[in-house]
């Protein structure tokens, strides 16, 4: 520290006055303000619809295929052949809540490139139950996202009934991957 760094710093500091008494605790604690709740950006798009909902009896498995997508990929999906990317656990979790997890995790499926989940959301005993609730309302909310191509309940060592894979459209950076991968073979 220079003269003209020391000087300016006492300068600045001449009205300055020490504390009496510091070993008292009579600070104030600072009041808490509600901070407004933070809203991701992508929720603000999520389109998944909640109201009325046709509960899905358990008998029922859940199973759903995009108009144009081959039966046999739909059968590779319910066979488990694909290898799962990612998964997302609902369980027990409020409605509201899963529809915000699902809509984050399809989103972000989407940006890095995933073409096949899981999704574990349980099944319950009763048509009414909680789990089935769930579970009805992702059979519905899957087929909101038109990345969604199909789903269907998973193996058992991946939840069964209880759980459901997923497959996503491919990106446009697959599609381009998968042509040249093809391309490069017949030449």
């Amino acid at each position: 520290m220079n003269l003209d760094d020391k000087s300016l710093f006492l300068d600045a500091m001449e009205d300055v006055k020490p504390l009496k008494d510091c070993s008292s605790s009579q600070w104030l604690k600072p009041v808490k303000e509600k901070a407004p709740r933070k809203i991701d950006a992508l929720q603000l798009d999520n389109f998944l619809t909640i109201g009325f909902l046709e509960i899905v009896p358990l008998a029922t498995q859940l199973e759903y295929k995009r108009e144009g997508l081959q039966i046999g990929v739909l059968d590779k999906l319910r066979l488990g052949k694909y290898s799962q990317e990612a998964s997302l656990n609902l369980l027990r979790q409020p409605v509201e809540q899963c529809r915000q997890l699902l809509f984050a995790y399809i989103q972000q499926a989407k940006q890095d490139g995933l073409r096949n989940l899981l999704i574990v959301h349980g099944k319950g005993r009763e048509d009414r139950s909680h789990a089935n609730v769930v579970r009805s309302y992702l059979a519905r909310w899957l087929m909101e996202f038109e990345e969604v191509q199909a789903f269907c309940c998973a193996m058992p060592y991946h939840g069964g009934s209880g759980a459901c894979y997923v497959a996503l459209k491919k990106s446009a950076q697959a599609k381009l991957d998968n042509w040249e991968r093809h391309a490069k073979r017949s030449r």
